[in-house]
């Protein structure tokens, strides 16, 4: 049998944990794309680091070898989107942790407006809504190609496939509350007026029939 793989850390905590700026910074982050917690801030700076290594390693080293892993990490920024066609290797070292989470899931779920706000867009990754190249994907932090962009959608099963439903929707929803709202105070007010006819009758056979007793009680005393 083979050796055990080992799982190596997908992450790296800071060196130094109590920078103020550097709190400030991925305080703000975290709220922007909707992330739940640093370890899922720093998985991406993860990503970025390693590019940035490679790609300072790469720009010192010579021969074929060297200039073909060039090409491969170059095309693999592109087909990730974190670089454009066009773009060099020495345009990765000036990428940003934006320019990593912009490729998240969550991300591209929100920016295809399939959720209102990035929370949504996270809760409808994990409750399984959405779907990548038809697969389903529950992990809001996966990277999406360029070319599963446009992949990305809800799968057919789910309700919320129909961009009326009011999740999707907030103002559709407003409409069928305003509209449910005014049926049921038409209703209500048919009711009443249906009560108060009701009682109208109901007192109109009341007076009919004390006329009706007041009469006969005169015929007697006539008679």
């Amino acid at each position: 049998m083979g050796d055990t793989k080992k799982h190596r850390k997908k992450y790296a905590r800071p060196r130094h944990p109590w920078i103020k700026s550097r709190i400030l910074e991925e305080k703000e982050l975290k709220r922007e794309y909707g992330l739940k917690n640093n370890t899922e801030l720093w998985r991406m700076q993860m990503v970025l680091t390693k590019a940035k290594n490679q790609a300072k390693s790469l720009v010192v080293r010579q021969g074929e070898q060297a200039e073909k892993e060039r090409k491969q990490l170059v095309d693999r920024m592109i087909r990730y989107g974190f670089l454009r066609e066009g773009q060099t290797m020495d345009d990765i070292l000036f990428l940003t942790q934006r320019d990593i989470l912009d490729r998240r899931l969550q991300s591209i779920v929100f920016r295809k407006k399939l959720a209102q706000t990035i929370k949504q867009a996270r809760q409808f990754i994990t409750h399984e809504h959405i779907a990548v190249n038809g697969k389903v994907i529950t992990s809001p932090s996966y990277l999406v190609t360029v070319e599963e962009e446009a992949q990305v959608d809800f799968i057919p099963t789910s309700q919320l496939a129909d961009p009326d439903h009011p999740e999707r929707n907030p103002q559709k929803a407003l409409e069928m509350k305003a509209l449910a709202e005014e049926e049921a105070k038409k209703a209500e007010e048919e009711a009443k007026k249906a009560e108060e006819a009701k009682q109208a009758e109901a007192q109109a056979q009341a007076s009919n029939a004390e006329e009706q007793n007041a009469e006969e009680q005169t015929q007697e005393a006539e008679a």
